[in-house]
């Protein structure tokens, strides 16, 4: 096992304008699963290319524990990855594939026979050992291309994007399979995905990233509670975060015939600005006499509670095409009807964020 560290890494594909990756300044613990994060472009996949020795680091450095590996070739890193599309030989049975990287390291076979078969009772691929990747399921391919990377017993996991292949109800189970037994053999992980919910998780800690740049790196818990800015806010969490802006007014921020409370102290940070930005979490706005009235576009019941989406109210068809759409989390079995109007207000103005919307970054502690 050993510590990841990025040192002002920086990755500027030839032709770019501007890095993929920039400047990351990033620390991971001995044993810790880390979660890159972001949208399609944000740098994550790069990041860990890097970190592979698949891509160039043109500026900074990389460790693996004390060693600088940045100019190591991919096969001295003492890391293992496990690939988006499994990158199984196909003409292999399952053992094989999973002891490929040993025979190619000169491993005897006794030895190599024995670390497959341990990692495939870690897995429950024992029965499948004689097949053929053709014949097995989809998360029967991941699990072989994870045993492929735990017999090396690295010092260090990569995973790419491993369940992006597989259908939702798989992806569930599996990521739950991945997080128990990264757990259990204690390896520094980091995991690159586009998925939230996966990162919010599977992750020790999740790095946000956005157009190269780390945005934060935080628990889960703790990026959903005290986002940095308005992107973390927005990203974070499923149903995303209610983002309305409103102008500021003596005692908070209006928003449309409704005045937000917010606390002086809060106001005075955004000296010189005359627009705010509030996020409110879904579970955190209620049906109330007083409050924002929305117009309610649809309403989704799941069960033990559900969701209500709508528009300010009073606004034509044109601007509710363009308007920000408001999220509420309801827990009634009678729920508003769609077509009609509701006022909703703050639960817990504590749980209220407020971003500037010059910085875009948050203003409450």
């Amino acid at each position: 096992m050993a510590t990841v560290s990025f040192q002002q890494a920086t990755r500027v594909y030839p032709g770019g304008d501007k890095p993929a990756v920039d400047k990351l300044e990033l620390e991971i613990g001995d044993g810790e699963f880390m979660v890159l994060v972001g949208p399609s472009g944000c740098g994550k996949s790069t990041s860990l290319r890097m970190l592979a020795g698949l891509e160039e680091v043109n500026e900074g450095k990389i460790f693996i524990g004390d060693r600088d590996v940045t100019d190591l070739p991919p096969k001295d890193r003492d890391i293992a990855m496990v690939f988006q599309n499994y990158a199984l030989y196909p003409h292999m049975t399952v053992a094989d594939n999973m002891g490929f990287a040993l025979k190619m390291a000169g491993i005897p076979k006794a030895e190599r026979d024995t670390r497959v078969m341990e990692a495939a009772k870690l897995l429950g691929l024992e029965e499948f050992l004689a097949r053929k990747p053709k014949a097995l399921s989809g998360g029967q391919r991941q699990r072989v291309a994870m045993g492929r990377a735990i017999v090396r017993q690295p010092q260090v996991f990569l995973m790419d994007e491993p369940l992006s292949n597989l259908d939702a109800k798989l992806r569930v189970s599996t990521r739950t399979q991945i997080s128990a037994l990264v757990t259990r053999l204690g390896v520094t992980t980091v995991y690159v995905t586009h998925d939230q919910i996966e990162a919010m998780t599977m992750g020790d800690r999740v790095a946000v990233m956005k157009d190269g740049l780390l945005q934060q790196v935080d628990s889960p818990l703790a990026l959903y509670d005290h986002p940095a800015n308005l992107f973390v806010a927005g990203f974070i969490g499923s149903p995303a975060m209610n983002l309305i802006e409103g102008k500021i007014v003596e005692g908070g921020v209006r928003v449309g015939d409704f005045v937000m409370p917010v606390a002086r102290e809060i106001l005075a940070k955004a000296a010189g600005e005359d627009s705010l930005v509030l996020g409110v979490r879904p579970e955190n706005l209620v049906v109330a006499e007083q409050g924002l009235a929305i117009d309610v576009d649809l309403v989704e019941e799941l069960g033990a509670d559900g969701y209500v989406y709508g528009t300010m109210a009073g606004l034509d068809t044109a601007e509710k095409l363009k308007a920000q759409q408001i999220v509420a989390r309801i827990s009634t079995r009678t729920p508003p009807q769609r077509g009609t109007s509701v006022k909703l207000n703050v639960a817990d103005p504590k749980l209220m964020h407020v971003f500037s919307k010059a910085t875009q970054q948050r203003l409450n502690d």
